[in-house]
Protein backbone atom coordinates (compact mmCIF):
# COMPACT_ATOMS: atom_id res chain seq x y z
CA UNK A 1 0.00 0.00 0.00
CA UNK A 2 1.33 3.42 -0.91
CA UNK A 3 1.31 6.55 1.16
CA UNK A 4 0.80 10.14 0.05
CA UNK A 5 3.02 12.41 2.15
CA UNK A 6 2.75 16.07 1.28
CA UNK A 7 5.42 18.63 2.21
CA UNK A 8 4.75 20.45 5.45
CA UNK A 9 6.41 23.74 4.49
CA UNK A 10 3.50 25.18 2.47
CA UNK A 11 1.31 27.94 3.90
CA UNK A 12 -1.62 27.47 3.76
CA UNK A 13 -1.22 23.70 4.22
CA UNK A 14 -1.72 21.04 1.56
CA UNK A 15 -4.23 18.16 1.72
CA UNK A 16 -4.88 15.06 -0.41
CA UNK A 17 -8.61 14.98 -1.25
CA UNK A 18 -10.37 13.06 -4.04
CA UNK A 19 -7.01 11.94 -5.47
CA UNK A 20 -5.60 15.44 -5.87
CA UNK A 21 -3.68 18.04 -3.90
CA UNK A 22 -5.72 20.87 -2.44
CA UNK A 23 -4.28 23.88 -0.69
CA UNK A 24 -6.23 25.04 2.36
CA UNK A 25 -7.89 28.40 1.82
CA UNK A 26 -7.01 31.27 4.11
CA UNK A 27 -10.18 31.77 6.12
CA UNK A 28 -12.62 34.61 5.94
CA UNK A 29 -13.30 36.41 9.23
CA UNK A 30 -16.56 34.42 9.69
CA UNK A 31 -14.70 31.16 9.06
CA UNK A 32 -11.90 32.14 11.44
CA UNK A 33 -14.39 33.18 14.12
CA UNK A 34 -16.29 29.85 14.01
CA UNK A 35 -12.98 27.97 14.00
CA UNK A 36 -11.71 29.94 17.01
CA UNK A 37 -14.95 29.48 18.98
CA UNK A 38 -15.08 25.72 18.37
CA UNK A 39 -11.36 25.24 19.09
CA UNK A 40 -11.58 27.33 22.27
CA UNK A 41 -14.56 25.39 23.62
CA UNK A 42 -13.00 22.02 22.76
CA UNK A 43 -9.68 23.14 24.22
CA UNK A 44 -11.31 24.13 27.52
CA UNK A 45 -13.15 20.78 27.67
CA UNK A 46 -9.93 18.86 26.92
CA UNK A 47 -7.89 20.75 29.51
CA UNK A 48 -10.53 20.20 32.20
CA UNK A 49 -10.54 16.45 31.49
CA UNK A 50 -6.81 16.16 30.67
CA UNK A 51 -7.81 13.70 27.98
CA UNK A 52 -6.10 14.78 24.77
CA UNK A 53 -5.04 17.54 22.42
CA UNK A 54 -7.04 20.11 20.46
CA UNK A 55 -5.56 22.16 17.68
CA UNK A 56 -6.48 24.09 14.54
CA UNK A 57 -4.88 23.17 11.21
CA UNK A 58 -2.94 20.14 12.53
CA UNK A 59 -1.60 17.77 9.86
CA UNK A 60 -2.77 14.14 10.11
CA UNK A 61 -1.68 11.11 8.04
CA UNK A 62 -5.01 9.33 7.80
CA UNK A 63 -5.35 5.79 6.44
CA UNK A 64 -8.69 4.08 5.96
CA UNK A 65 -8.43 0.26 5.82
CA UNK A 66 -7.32 -0.92 2.37
CA UNK A 67 -6.57 2.61 1.14
CA UNK A 68 -3.49 4.78 0.88
CA UNK A 69 -2.53 6.99 3.79
CA UNK A 70 -2.98 10.64 2.97
CA UNK A 71 -2.49 14.04 4.53
CA UNK A 72 -5.55 15.87 5.80
CA UNK A 73 -5.61 19.12 7.76
CA UNK A 74 -8.90 19.64 9.60
CA UNK A 75 -9.90 23.14 10.64
CA UNK A 76 -10.06 21.87 14.24
CA UNK A 77 -9.19 18.41 15.58
CA UNK A 78 -9.36 16.64 18.91
CA UNK A 79 -7.23 13.54 19.44
CA UNK A 80 -7.26 11.61 22.69
CA UNK A 81 -4.13 10.53 24.50
CA UNK A 82 -5.37 6.96 23.87
CA UNK A 83 -4.75 7.46 20.14
CA UNK A 84 -1.58 9.54 20.31
CA UNK A 85 0.75 10.17 23.21
CA UNK A 86 1.61 13.69 24.23
CA UNK A 87 5.22 12.95 23.18
CA UNK A 88 4.13 12.00 19.65
CA UNK A 89 1.88 15.04 19.43
CA UNK A 90 4.65 17.34 20.61
CA UNK A 91 7.26 16.11 18.12
CA UNK A 92 5.31 14.98 15.04
CA UNK A 93 5.10 17.11 11.91
CA UNK A 94 2.02 15.02 11.06
CA UNK A 95 0.08 12.86 13.51
CA UNK A 96 -0.04 9.25 12.32
CA UNK A 97 -3.54 8.47 13.64
CA UNK A 98 -6.98 9.72 12.76
CA UNK A 99 -8.33 12.35 15.15
CA UNK A 100 -11.24 11.35 17.40
CA UNK A 101 -13.18 14.47 16.41
CA UNK A 102 -12.90 16.69 13.34
CA UNK A 103 -14.44 20.10 12.73
CA UNK A 104 -14.57 21.25 9.12
CA UNK A 105 -15.69 24.83 8.51
CA UNK A 106 -17.03 25.33 5.02
CA UNK A 107 -15.10 27.84 2.91
CA UNK A 108 -16.66 29.63 -0.07
CA UNK A 109 -14.61 27.58 -2.57
CA UNK A 110 -15.23 24.14 -0.99
CA UNK A 111 -16.73 21.55 -3.32
CA UNK A 112 -19.42 19.33 -1.82
CA UNK A 113 -17.73 16.23 -3.29
CA UNK A 114 -14.49 17.15 -1.49
CA UNK A 115 -16.29 17.63 1.82
CA UNK A 116 -18.00 14.25 1.40
CA UNK A 117 -14.68 12.57 0.59
CA UNK A 118 -13.05 14.03 3.70
CA UNK A 119 -15.94 12.85 5.89
CA UNK A 120 -15.76 9.35 4.36
CA UNK A 121 -11.99 9.13 4.83
CA UNK A 122 -12.06 10.38 8.42
CA UNK A 123 -14.88 8.05 9.47
CA UNK A 124 -13.34 5.05 7.66
CA UNK A 125 -10.02 5.72 9.41
CA UNK A 126 -11.64 5.76 12.86
CA UNK A 127 -12.72 9.34 13.54
CA UNK A 128 -15.78 9.17 15.75
CA UNK A 129 -17.55 12.31 14.57
CA UNK A 130 -17.10 15.05 11.98
CA UNK A 131 -18.80 18.37 12.65
CA UNK A 132 -19.55 20.30 9.45
CA UNK A 133 -19.98 24.00 10.11
CA UNK A 134 -21.26 26.45 7.49
CA UNK A 135 -20.80 30.06 8.67
CA UNK A 136 -22.89 31.47 5.80
CA UNK A 137 -25.90 29.17 6.34
CA UNK A 138 -25.28 29.19 10.12
CA UNK A 139 -25.53 25.43 10.23
CA UNK A 140 -23.81 22.66 12.19
CA UNK A 141 -24.18 19.01 11.18
CA UNK A 142 -22.68 16.08 13.09
CA UNK A 143 -21.81 13.05 10.96
CA UNK A 144 -20.76 9.77 12.53
CA UNK A 145 -20.82 6.11 11.49
CA UNK A 146 -24.49 5.78 12.46
CA UNK A 147 -26.19 9.08 11.86
CA UNK A 148 -26.29 12.59 10.44
CA UNK A 149 -27.73 15.14 12.88
CA UNK A 150 -28.51 18.82 12.41
CA UNK A 151 -27.34 20.66 15.54
CA UNK A 152 -27.86 24.17 14.18
CA UNK A 153 -30.57 25.14 16.65
CA UNK A 154 -29.23 24.01 19.98
CA UNK A 155 -26.28 22.54 21.79
CA UNK A 156 -23.43 20.84 20.00
CA UNK A 157 -22.85 17.52 21.79
CA UNK A 158 -21.71 14.01 20.90
CA UNK A 159 -20.93 10.79 22.76
CA UNK A 160 -17.31 11.09 21.59
CA UNK A 161 -17.08 14.20 23.81
CA UNK A 162 -18.76 13.27 27.12
CA UNK A 163 -19.78 16.41 28.98
CA UNK A 164 -18.92 18.78 26.10
CA UNK A 165 -21.56 21.34 25.15
CA UNK A 166 -21.38 24.36 22.90
CA UNK A 167 -24.30 26.51 21.80
CA UNK A 168 -24.33 26.35 17.99
CA UNK A 169 -25.27 30.02 17.69
CA UNK A 170 -22.04 30.97 19.54
CA UNK A 171 -20.15 29.97 16.39
CA UNK A 172 -22.01 32.57 14.36
CA UNK A 173 -22.31 35.51 16.78
CA UNK A 174 -19.76 37.83 15.29
CA UNK A 175 -18.12 40.27 17.72
CA UNK A 176 -19.44 43.81 17.64
CA UNK A 177 -17.94 47.01 19.00
CA UNK A 178 -19.65 48.28 22.11
CA UNK A 179 -21.17 51.72 21.89
CA UNK A 180 -19.84 54.26 24.37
Amino acid sequence: MHEIVLPDNFKPALEWVNNRILQKVSPTPRHAHAQFRFASALGSWTEAKNCGFVGPEVRFQVQPPGEIARTLVPDVAYISFERASSEELEHASAVSAAPDVVVEIRSPDDRQADIEDKVRVYLSAGTRVVFLVDPVKKSVVAVDAHDVRDLSRGKITHEALPGFELEAEALFEFPRARRR
